[in-house]
């Protein structure tokens, strides 16, 4: 079970905005991230639950910051209820789409579980709801992956497959790229891993 610590900054300028707090496990149904999300000065200011099926579909996300939430699941589409801090008012919404994702490394981890890319296979178009702190408003995103290479790495518990990912916005052409272990991610834009306290889970 991987538990560790991520560090979130500012892809821009490396601005450090805080850290996620996560822990993960996989098994026979599917997969589980837990997190709790700090400012740097270590006050809590979110938290993500991000649980998928053996195929990667999502079947629960709850995400909290600055009061807002949303619950979410794969219903028809993607389905999610958004929820005010004053909690008097819940704004449902429903899209087309293959999963989620947003600021946190749970996102990359579930979708290439879904897509299951080949190392130099063709990029594979997806389309995601996103959502992102502070507000977590919906925003329907449109993706291209691109498995283009996976590297073994010696460790002391054997070797480690490191795949690196292209992922492309088709709206802007930007393109970022992303380093995933098993079910931990080593870089991606914002993202560091500062602490692991256990080696990645290896999917089969």
């Amino acid at each position: 079970m991987p538990r560790g610590r991520y560090s979130l900054h500012d892809p821009h300028d490396r601005t450090p905005l805080g850290d996620e707090h996560f822990q993960c496990a996989a098994g026979p149904s599917g997969w589980r991230y837990v997190s709790t999300i700090t400012t740097p000065s270590g006050e809590r200011t979110g938290s993500a639950d991000l649980s998928i099926d053996a195929l990667g579909r999502p079947i629960r996300l709850q995400l909290r910051s600055a009061d807002w939430q949303v619950r979410a699941a794969l219903v028809d589409g993607v389905t999610w209820v958004r929820t005010d801090p004053s909690g008097e008012h819940a704004t449902e919404g429903n899209v087309r789409a293959h999963g989620f994702t947003g600021a946190s490394p749970a996102f990359y981890v579930a979708l290439a579980r879904l897509l299951r890319l080949a190392p130099g296979g063709s990029p594979t178009r997806v389309r995601l709801v996103a959502f992102t702190a502070p507000v977590l408003a919906p925003l329907t995103v449109d993706q291209s992956w691109a498995l283009v290479g996976r590297t073994p790495h010696p460790t002391d518990n054997g070797v480690l497959e490191v795949d690196e990912y292209q992922v492309s916005a088709l709206d802007t052409g930007e393109r970022h790229t992303v380093h995933l272990a098993g079910d931990v991610v080593l870089s991606a834009p914002g993202i560091e891993l500062e602490d692991l306290e256990s080696p990645p889970t290896v999917f089969d």
